[in-house]
């Protein structure tokens, strides 16, 4: 028969582990637009499933920060000059017998298709939606608190009482409009996190540095355990980057950690 302690020790090795955790730290600040937009893409999917009108009054509030970030008049450009340097970049493997020319092809594929559907696009990203005077009449009350009350907005009201699969339906058509955009984000930072180098290190008394000897990158990958309990603050530029890890205390307060920490390091040129 099982003992109490048999018991705990079923609990102990039951329990969910503390996961992983990836922190990323754009050293270009075109990568940190690139990665503002990724996250609102991802939160705006995720809470677009959702059925409750709270879950749909929150996915449009994002709806409007994508247009925010969106509506740099150099967005466009910067991204198309992007995806043109990373065909020439692939388009130079042709004929080497290092690559495989079904996966270059493949990649030289989605870069034009991506190319072509940014580029297509008349004026500014999302320049269209800001034609809906209702999307608009929403946006401008929801940056006041509270702003977007029935008294305030009954016709948002009444938005939020259709089936869910309506106001999802709305949605989806709504951010479609940034679908060009969003294939362009996924495919650029797909392309620069597979071009980097990992490797395994240590931040001695909490602290680490590197030099960067010249070389140019755009993107810092950390990854490290999440049962560690510590949070990497990161910095960086072109000659240097630097990560020191704090440690919070249960109201997040957070002190310097002096214990060596042990974790995983990517640079993606």
């Amino acid at each position: 028969m099982a003992g109490a302690d048999d018991f705990h020790d079923v609990r102990r090795r039951d329990a969910p582990k503390p996961p992983v955790i990836l922190y990323e730290y754009p050293l270009h600040e075109r990568v940190r637009t690139l990665l503002r937009l990724e996250h609102l893409f991802r939160r705006e999917a995720v809470l677009r499933q959702g059925v409750l009108p709270e879950h749909h009054h929150f996915a449009l509030v994002t709806l409007f920060e994508i247009m925010d970030v969106a509506s740099r008049q150099d967005l466009k450009s910067e991204l198309l000059k992007e995806l043109e340097r990373q065909r020439q970049t692939f388009a130079a493997y042709r004929g080497n017998p290092a690559v495989a020319e079904a996966v270059l092809d493949a990649v030289l594929d989605d870069i034009e298709h991506t190319f072509t559907a940014i580029s297509q696009q008349q004026g500014r990203i999302g320049q269209g939606l800001q034609d809906n005077e209702w999307l608009m009449a929403v946006r401008s009350r929801a940056n006041i608190p509270g702003g977007t009350c029935e008294f305030d907005l009954p016709a948002y009201y009444a938005w939020q009482h259709l089936p869910a699969q309506q106001r999802q339906d709305d949605l989806s058509r709504w951010m479609q409009t940034f679908a060009p955009l969003a294939g362009g984000v996924e495919l650029l930072l797909r392309l620069l996190r597979d071009a980097g180098n990992t490797r395994k290190t240590q931040a001695t008394a909490g602290n680490y540095q590197q030099q960067l000897s010249g070389k140019s990158y755009q993107l810092l990958r950390l990854r490290i355990d999440g049962a560690l309990g510590v949070v990497p603050e990161i910095t960086g530029h072109r000659l240097m980057v630097s990560v020191r890890f704090m440690q919070p205390d249960v109201d997040w307060h957070m002190t310097p950690s002096a214990r060596d920490i042990p974790f995983e390091l990517t640079l993606c040129p």
